[in-house]
């Protein structure tokens, strides 16, 4: 089985299906980490697979099979988290600086940006339901996310409280698993101890901010693995 790693921060759980034996792959526009084996720009490639109704031949989706290949989605949570109800009330820290009229402009762009990423997503699960190939699909976790809210898919795994798998931050997550179920495996031995991060005391409106609030412990990656895709 390959396994393709789609979009920022795939590159570590990459680096964990190749130190288990299996083919990996990492897909985005950036190459921050240098861990990028294709950098391309994703949103294109599932517009125009979508578009043209998985017929091209042309996309990084047109040489997956269901029997060989996985992918396993990262996919940008900036506009689904509950931080653009807060805008979109006005009630955002940032926002209540603004007057009526840049309140009602702002989240025009916003909700703008949120149906275009609604739609992305939706067309990426489409796009593995028509070629039948395996997809997994990673996004924050909470009762007012708006996949939570919004989405006729139901996570088949929420992991509540990520630090007990031994990553950095708590950062609850639901798991989307297109095409297949989770594996059940137990993993009986023992962790590491990976200090603790709050993302709250992290600054995320600096660039190195926002990495770190992204970060993935190798550790996390390899035991959700084996806990439950292989």
């Amino acid at each position: 089985m390959k396994y393709h790693c789609l979009f920022e921060q795939s590159g570590t759980f990459k680096n964990e299906f190749k130190k288990l034996g299996y083919e990996a792959y990492d897909y985005d526009i950036l190459n921050d980490f240098n861990e990028t084996d294709y950098q391309i720009d994703l949103y294109k490639e599932i517009e125009f697979e979508y578009d043209h109704n998985c017929n091209t031949g042309t996309t990084i989706f047109s040489k997956m099979k269901p029997e060989e290949d996985t992918i396993i989605a990262f996919f940008p949570c900036i506009r689904f988290t509950e931080q653009i109800l807060l805008w979109f009330r006005g009630d955002h820290a940032n926002a209540k600086k603004y007057s009526t009229e840049k309140k009602l402009e702002h989240n025009m762009k916003m909700h703008d940006e949120l149906n275009y990423l609604y739609k992305l997503i939706s067309k990426l699960v489409i796009i593995a339901l028509k070629r039948k190939i395996p997809l997994i699909i990673e996004n924050p976790y909470g009762t007012q996310h708006y996949l939570t809210t919004h989405w006729s898919l139901k996570p088949k795994v929420i992991d509540k409280d990520r630090t007990l798998r031994g990553d950095y931050f708590v950062k609850p997550t639901q798991y989307y698993f297109i095409n297949r179920e989770p594996s059940e495996n137990y993993i009986f031995e023992s962790m590491i101890h990976v200090e603790r991060k709050v993302i709250a005391k992290i600054n995320g409106r600096t660039k190195e901010g926002k990495v770190e609030r992204s970060l993935i412990h190798p550790q996390y990656a390899n035991r959700f693995i084996r806990e439950f895709i292989i």
